[in-house]
């Protein structure tokens, strides 16, 4: 059984940083990690997500330039630095593990999720 706890949530103002984390237990490091956030009345969004070996990154346009994410497979810690957020960022972000790519249907391993609140 695979388990992702996300972390590293909170309010922040616009042109904030914050960093999430999300803790792997059963991890498989042959896995993608990807991050994904839902606002209310939303779909869900892919963000970001990083390849088995920490290498390979991808990013959301509406991301690019302020997201960076990263993974740790000595540690089974990913993470995701979030630098300018604006008040669109404002959501729940989840990580999650499965296929490569931003789509969330190809995801099969979710953890809880952490908000993030952009305001001043």
């Amino acid at each position: 059984q695979l388990l992702l706890v996300e972390s590293g949530g909170g309010l922040v103002q616009p042109g904030g940083s914050l960093r999430l984390s999300c803790a792997a237990s059963g991890f498989t490091k042959d896995l993608t990690i990807g991050w994904f956030r839902q606002a209310p009345g939303k779909e869900r969004e892919g963000v970001s997500c990083v390849g088995s070996s920490g290498r390979i990154t991808r990013y959301a346009d509406s991301v690019k330039g302020r997201f960076t994410a990263s993974r740790d497979n000595a540690k089974n810690m990913v993470y995701l630095q979030m630098n300018s957020l604006k008040p669109e960022d404002t959501a729940t972000y989840y990580c999650a593990a499965g296929i490569y790519g931003l789509d969330y249907r190809t995801y099969n391993y979710w953890g809880q999720g952490t908000q993030v609140t952009v305001s001043s």
